[in-house]
């Protein structure tokens, strides 16, 4: 039976850490695997992670006026990512059932739901009439189809981008 105070490391994959300056026979003396002289040899020497080569770096370049962002920049951050679900894929739904993010990942349609799922238009295919919506985005062809098709679709009319939710609740215009 194997105990806990038995346990050994396979051989040879816990090799022995090198000791410094004991010894000339080592050869690990004077300098000590660190080579010569200079900024490198120092402690806490070398180059900074922010160092660009002697570029100005990233950091002193930007602008640093009043208001300037770097949202257009860091689209990771501060983009819009949507979940996208073809018209066509809705062509089988039950009309029974409320298409919500939820909804949709259930069923397999999107795998996240991301910052929100938007319905893109396109293609020709014939769809349930009576198909109810929630908390998702349309694009211009969609809403067209999907109300050609007689589809229960939200009256806001600010659903078509979640950037204009977020700028009137900050009372932007």
């Amino acid at each position: 039976m194997l105990k806990l105070g038995a346990l050994k490391p396979a051989p040879g994959s816990r090799p022995k850490r090198q000791r410094i300056g004991r010894g000339h026979g080592s050869g690990m003396v004077k300098t000590g695997g660190e080579g010569g002289k200079g900024q490198s040899v120092r402690s806490g020497g070398g180059k900074g992670p922010a160092f660009e080569g002697g570029q100005t770096a990233w950091a002193r370049r930007l602008p640093h006026g009043r208001g300037y962002s770097q949202k257009a920049r860091d689209r990771g951050h501060f983009g819009t990512r949507l979940a996208v679900v073809n018209l066509a894929r809705l062509a089988r739904w039950d009309p029974g059932i409320e298409i919500t993010p939820e909804s949709l990942k259930e069923h397999g349609l999107v795998k996240a739901a991301l910052d929100g799922v938007k319905i893109l238009g396109g293609g020709d295919s014939t769809l349930p009439p009576g198909l109810r919506f929630r908390d998702v985005l349309f694009s211009k062809t969609a809403r067209e189809s999907l109300l050609a098709a007689g589809a229960d679709l939200p009256v806001s009319s600010r659903a078509e981008s979640p950037v204009s939710s977020r700028a009137e609740s900050r009372g932007a215009p």
